[in-house]
């Protein structure tokens, strides 16, 4: 099996992963939570996003996250922005990269931003290339490219078609998802060698959610196909509020133990990155679904058991 030396992790747990929580999480907690990423070795991290409040109430903090975060040297942080005046939010904010979104799917880019998809590729006419020009990195998102919520299957000549748009825009990457968790290795492998004959590895990353228990097989694929770019979450927060039994995103700590186990490098290390998990679950008032946390957690709770039956 051939794979990658080493690969990179775009954390998007304190954004996609917390946009879909119902308690609202504090500003406060949300910097500790980004802080402790950082501190695991995750170097490519989505903060937030400058989307309405009324759409997404859990992100309306989105200026104080950004302007409240320690940025370190070597340490990319984004944030998602759906237009031109979520743009100008994010510069003043000092953000030095975005990311923007559309669909492979009408119905669900209707239900996501209220437009078609001609009409959100037009739209990011008026978001690239300002961006491009004030010298901040632009990252796209293409969901549903594996399945859609309202129409099912998705024409897989979609997600090359846009990924060409895109590239022509100025994007430096494009982040091709499984919004709904439904997607397959056969499939996986299908859609991602029509989109590499015509794309390098390297400008192109996978973003899995984990419905069936499918993302760390999928992915596998992907690595073995040389994408080099993962998206994960920690814990496996997630979801989308728009793609209705859609579960979280393939769980960090799975996706890096995973690599780990297989000797490819990911700059992370695995109990500081589960105890930012273990933060996180404690914000969000419930267990989270990663698999490795679930183990740690349990290894944790063994130790302290011995510890207390030996004691006097």
């Amino acid at each position: 099996m051939k794979l990658p030396v080493e690969v990179t992790i775009y954390e998007v747990g304190p954004r996609d992963g917390l946009q879909n929580e119902a308690r609202q999480v504090p500003t406060a907690d949300k910097i500790r939570f980004i802080d402790a990423l950082v501190a695991a070795g995750i170097r490519d991290i989505e903060i937030t996003s400058f989307v309405s409040p009324k759409w997404i109430p859990q992100l309306a903090d989105a200026a104080e996250v950004a302007r409240g975060v320690h940025r370190q040297a070597g340490v990319r942080m984004s944030a998602l922005v759906p237009n031109r005046r979520g743009l100008e939010t994010a510069l003043a904010s000092g953000m030095k990269e975005i990311a923007v979104f559309l669909s492979a799917s009408e119905t669900h880019n209707k239900k996501n931003v209220n437009k078609t998809i001609a009409d959100t590729l037009l739209a990011f006419d008026d978001v690239i290339p300002h961006a491009c020009k004030a010298g901040v990195n632009v990252r796209a998102y293409v969901s549903t490219v594996f399945g859609c919520p309202y129409e099912g299957d998705v024409d897989p000549e979609a997600a090359l078609t846009l990924t060409r748009q895109l590239r022509d825009l100025g994007v430096y990457q494009i982040s091709l998802g499984d919004t709904i968790g439904v997607a397959n290795p056969q499939q996986v492998e299908d859609i991602l060698g029509r989109v590499l004959a015509t794309q390098p590895a390297k400008d192109i990353a996978v973003h899995f959610h984990d419905t069936q228990g499918t993302a760390l097989a999928n992915c596998l694929v992907a690595l073995t196909m040389g994408i080099t770019t993962i998206d994960a979450a920690a814990g496996g927060l997630g979801g989308c509020p728009y793609a209705p039994g859609a579960a979280g995103n393939l769980a960090t700590e799975d996706i890096v133990a995973m690599l780990h186990g297989m000797g490819v490098k990911t700059g992370i290390d695995l109990d500081k990155l589960a105890e930012a998990s273990r933060m996180a679950a404690s914000f969000v008032g419930h267990e989270l679904p990663s698999k490795y946390l679930k183990a740690h957690l349990g290894k944790q709770a063994r130790a302290r058991r011995r510890a207390e039956a030996g004691s006097p």
